[in-house]
């Protein structure tokens, strides 16, 4: 069984015992998370499509924990001009065990 689900702005495929980075959730460590803008779901062959989402359908996770993701360096210049900046961003995210997936 797998979903496709929509939170923070972004979609997310996960199965059941998968462990994804979502983006920042109000919960603590240990608490229930449960996304219901389910896009797609199904097993093999056996699909369904929301229009735009599926009826009834939920994933449920658990938050395993609050971190901060890898860095993204950035970096600008003007050629000729000597001037160069460089900066780094870390995203703050959730990671989330997702326990089932319900039709």
């Amino acid at each position: 069984m797998y979903a496709i689900f929509e939170t923070g702005g972004k979609q997310y495929k996960a199965t059941e015992r998968d462990v994804i980075m979502v983006e920042k959730l109000p919960v603590e460590v240990g608490e229930t998370v449960e996304f219901d803008r389910v896009l797609a779901a199904g097993e093999g062959d056996d699909m369904t499509v929301g229009t735009p989402l599926v009826k009834g359908a939920k994933v449920i996770g658990r938050a395993v924990a609050q971190e901060r993701a890898k860095k993204i360096r950035g970096f600008k210049y003007k050629p000729k001009k000597n001037y160069r900046r460089t900066w780094g961003h870390r995203q703050y995210v959730t990671k989330v065990l997702i326990e089932s997936i319900e039709l």
